[in-house]
């Protein structure tokens, strides 16, 4: 099979209508953060943020974004015969799986389908997942990764430990792979996982160890938490930047690529500094990339609309070389390449 090739029809997005903007996110702070640093150091200028349900619940806009999918590339839902789901474990209905509840909404009946979780993380290992799938199995020709994300619900904007998750946002995003399409095609990926921060950062109220209260109810709503932060920061300083630079040349490396040959960044969003200091690390220009500064930090959903924008600004083309870079608590950091075209 090692002359299977897998490539990407198209992309699918949905973003809810509502925004949240820097300065009502530091008004939310009381404060600790001014308009400026949320706008200079974060790099938020402003946010997506769910209106009403059932529109913008998870689930939903994983299957509003995989309708678009289907508009934008004219795939029929019939030939898709599996669904991917990387929608967040914060949805509609516990224990509903967001895989069937999409295709059913989008009328895929030939599809099944699963749910995987991997944080922010979940599109670059899904795809590399669905990737895997068409090349060992004769019978799946085309694969649909899609969900929806709106972990922002949680946050305490008064919790000082949680500025690297201001950011958060809401949306829904798909992706189509496809068996033998003959261009976009995903090349090389590579996943570093580090277990030992798999319970520094997460909800802290509402499992098994801490269920809801009638005392804590009000807690619970905003209780996305850093549970060990001195742990998680003196860990992701040591070793967070090295992983996304091994991810990014261990991938290149299984494309027969090099980091010049990078043409475009396609990063979630994380902090100006950062955003940055990486662009600088890989020679590229501000214009090989989209900080995703009027759209916060959507999860997983961030590489699916920075490809999506960036298609429709003309910034990824014919022969550029993309790399997909992504991060989620656990912690997990990821690379994928796709030459387009």
């Amino acid at each position: 099979m090692e002359n299977v090739q897998i490539g990407i029809v198209g992309t699918g997005i949905y973003l809810p209508r509502g925004r949240m903007t820097a300065r009502e996110i530091s008004d939310k702070t009381k404060g600790i953060w001014s308009e400026t640093a949320v706008i200079e150091k974060l790099g938020i200028q402003e946010k997506t943020v769910p209106g009403k349900l059932p529109q913008d619940g998870t689930q939903e806009m994983g299957a509003l974004a995989a309708l678009d999918a289907l508009k934008n590339t004219g795939i029929d839902p019939l030939e898709i015969q599996v669904i991917l789901s990387v929608t967040e474990e914060w949805k509609e209905y516990p224990l509903t799986t967001s895989a069937l509840y999409i295709q059913d909404r989008i009328g895929a009946t030939n599809a099944w389908g699963i749910d995987l979780q991997n944080r922010c993380c979940t599109t670059v290992s899904a795809m590399k997942i669905a990737k895997d799938m068409l090349i060992a199995d004769d019978e799946i020709h085309m694969i649909m990764v899609v969900g929806g994300y709106r972990n922002g619900d949680f946050i305490d904007y008064e919790d000082k430990d949680m500025s690297m998750m201001f950011n958060l946002g809401a949306g829904g995003g798909a992706i189509i792979l496809k068996k033998n399409h003959p261009k976009n095609l995903l090349l090389g990926s590579h996943i570093i996982g580090d277990g030992s921060l798999s319970r520094t950062a997460g909800v802290a109220i509402g499992g098994l160890c801490n269920p809801i209260t009638l005392d804590n109810i009000d807690e619970a709503k905003k209780s996305l938490r850093l549970m060990d932060a001195v742990k998680m920061k003196k860990r992701l300083n040591e070793v967070s930047m090295p992983n996304w630079y091994k991810c990014i040349d261990e991938s290149l490396r299984k494309s027969k690529l090099e980091r010049k040959d990078i043409g475009y960044l396609d990063i979630l969003h994380i902090k100006r500094s950062g955003h940055e200091s990486m662009l600088a690390e890989l020679n590229l220009k501000p214009n090989q990339s989209i900080y995703l500064e009027d759209y916060g930090h959507i999860g997983q959903i961030d590489q699916i609309l920075s490809l999506h924008l960036a298609l429709k600004s003309g910034q990824v083309k014919d022969g550029t070389v993309i790399c997909m870079l992504a991060a989620g608590i656990g912690y997990v950091w990821a690379a994928n390449i796709i030459r387009w075209g």
